[in-house]
């Protein structure tokens, strides 16, 4: 699966003097990439480079725009806070599937545990329930959420239920 970690270290590996990179979920099927050089600068000749790469190198389903590093914060694109090891190993697996993720983030749920409900296509959204005996804590969903952005393939959207 293509998730914005490896999406991102591929791009790095192609484009050594790229020295800010971020891929973001725009939508359904669409991502932006972020770039910057060095000089805090992303030329025309990059811009149409990475166009090309993201043709051919991500997932042939998904509309990609490439756009200056600077439009981070004019898009909203949140910060990528610290994470864990584990999700940073999985996110960077291509073998990553459907079952991997549920079994990352339920071993990071004691007394809960989180199921994959459908796919919603016409949407692009991923439905998941986690299902608890307690109460999930308003900083556990914030987790959740971080997490599932990090191992959710980039242009697929989620949701996230709570019973």
């Amino acid at each position: 699966m293509g998730t914005r970690l490896l999406s991102e270290a591929m791009i790095r590996k192609f484009y050594p003097h790229l020295k800010y990179v971020r891929i973001h979920t725009a939508g359904r099927n669409s991502v932006a990439i972020y770039a910057w050089h060095e000089d805090l600068d992303l030329p025309e000749r990059d811009r149409v480079s990475l166009k090309r790469f993201a043709a051919g190198y991500l997932p042939s389903y998904l509309c990609c725009e490439v756009k200056a590093y600077s439009m981070l914060r004019t898009d909203g694109v949140p910060p990528v806070p610290p994470l864990p090891d584990c999700v940073v190993e999985a996110a960077m697996t291509r073998e990553l599937d459907p079952n991997g993720v549920l079994d990352l983030i339920n071993g990071m749920l004691p007394g809960a545990g989180m199921s994959f409900e459908r796919y919603d296509d016409r949407t692009g959204t991923l439905h998941f329930t986690v299902h608890s005996d307690g109460n999930v804590t308003e900083v556990e969903k914030e987790l959740i959420r971080q997490y599932l952005y990090e191992v959710i393939p980039i242009g697929a959207r989620y949701e996230v239920a709570y019973s």
